[in-house]
């Protein structure tokens, strides 16, 4: 009769940070474009009222999107980033959503 041992597998953690680089690969962003219809006042507003940004924070945002064309105004999932450009086209902004890092 042959004796077979058997091991237990090891309890494997996951990578901390390949954990954290597969959250960034699967980040989303959504972006505003400026438009030549709201206000940069309205801009900011939204920013502060939706996101709940401290203002120089939203009027940083809004600056960008005025000065450079558009700003990434908040990151996370495909689905979260869908609910915020809806609620931007709410707000009559113009706004997409993007795949983090491209």
């Amino acid at each position: 009769m042959l004796a077979v041992a058997s091991v237990a597998p090891a309890d494997v953690l996951p990578d901390q940070a390949a954990d954290e680089e597969a959250g960034v690969a699967d980040a989303w962003v959504t972006l505003v474009w400026n438009d030549p219809v709201n206000l940069m006042s309205y801009v900011t507003y939204v920013f502060e009222s939706y996101f709940g940004y401290p203002r120089p924070k939203a009027e940083k945002l809004m600056r960008q999107v005025h000065e450079e064309g558009r700003a990434a105004v908040s990151t996370g999932t495909r689905e979260q980033m869908e609910v915020d450009v809806q609620a931007m086209h709410g707000f009559g902004l113009w706004a997409t959503l993007q795949r983090g890092g491209e």
